[in-house]
């Protein structure tokens, strides 16, 4: 485990276990049932170039259906492996190792996913101010579990959900009346949250500049606008006290040139919301070699 990379606590991916072995095993494996119930070994397999995620939850399977199992991590969270490495060795009961198999890489697979994707992306603006933010476009059940995966592939955490930011976009300044009077409002009825707004237009965005705020987003802003955004905020009296961000439909290939003209952050829902997982299997017996 990368010691900087800090999981979900542990009831919290318990509980993601349990939900997903209560859908797979229900009553029980018929097929593990013909197997002898004896001592074996087991190995994972990663069978593409892939950042490495997903271990805690791997862990927790097995061990709910074995916990004498012992699981021997060749590579650590957040590690950019190549195809064809062992990623871990299992020691345990040939029935658990069975059963758990498919739960376990259920969970690797897409959260290799999103740290894979998202360490991509991260490549993509290297070297420059900008830093790659998910969204709350996540699977159902599995928030925590794919913003711990982001963070595994260099991203970072937007927020985590309604109740730890106040995010102000075009229909609460449309019902406030104002950028200002939204601002207001929203300072007033929760002082101690952070404070994301959303301007359309450059004049809204010197709006949220006057009257302070955590972060400002700018969406669908074309190139040229964007950068005079950049400008305005960078120069004084505002002196990029607060950050930019650009969001929406941000394609991989647009990102470096978005980076280069000088913004804070780029969110990017496809990081959780378009999984494609990673190829891995578990086979039973000694890695090869």
């Amino acid at each position: 485990m990368n010691a900087s990379l800090s999981p979900p606590p542990q009831e919290t991916i318990e509980a993601d276990v349990a939900r997903a072995l209560a859908e797979d095993l229900g009553d029980g494996d018929a097929t593990a049932a013909l197997l002898p119930d004896v001592p074996e070994t087991a190995y994972l397999l990663c069978k593409e170039d892939a950042v490495v995620c997903g271990g805690p939850w791997f862990d927790a399977v097995h061990r709910r259906l074995d916990p004498d199992v012992r699981i021997d991590w060749q590579a650590h969270e957040g590690e950019q492996v190549a195809a064809g490495s062992v990623l871990a060795i299992l020691s345990g009961r040939s029935r658990a190792l069975v059963s758990a198999e498919r739960t376990a890489l259920n969970f690797m697979q897409t959260l290799s996913g999103t740290a894979t994707a998202t360490a991509a992306h991260v490549r993509a603006v290297s070297g420059t101010r900008t830093r790659i933010l998910d969204t709350r476009k996540t699977l159902p059940g599995l928030r925590l579990a794919q913003k711990y995966a982001v963070r595994a592939g260099g991203g970072e955490n937007h927020r985590i959900g309604l109740y730890d930011a106040v995010m102000l976009k075009e229909n609460h300044v449309r019902v406030a009346g104002s950028v200002t009077a939204a601002i207001a409002a929203a300072r007033a009825h929760a002082p101690n949250l952070p404070l994301i707004v959303e301007v359309e237009t450059l004049d809204q965005l010197r709006e949220a500049l006057d009257a302070g705020c955590t972060r400002i987003l700018i969406d669908d802003f074309d190139a040229a606008t964007r950068r005079e955004a950049v400008r305005i905020a960078q120069a004084p009296p505002y002196a990029g006290r607060i950050p930019l961000e650009v969001s929406g439909s941000v394609q991989l290939d647009a990102l470096r040139a978005i980076a280069e003209d000088g913004v804070d952050c780029i969110s990017i829902g496809a990081l959780t919301k378009h999984v494609r997982a990673v190829d891995l299997s578990m086979k039973l017996g000694p890695p090869p070699g």
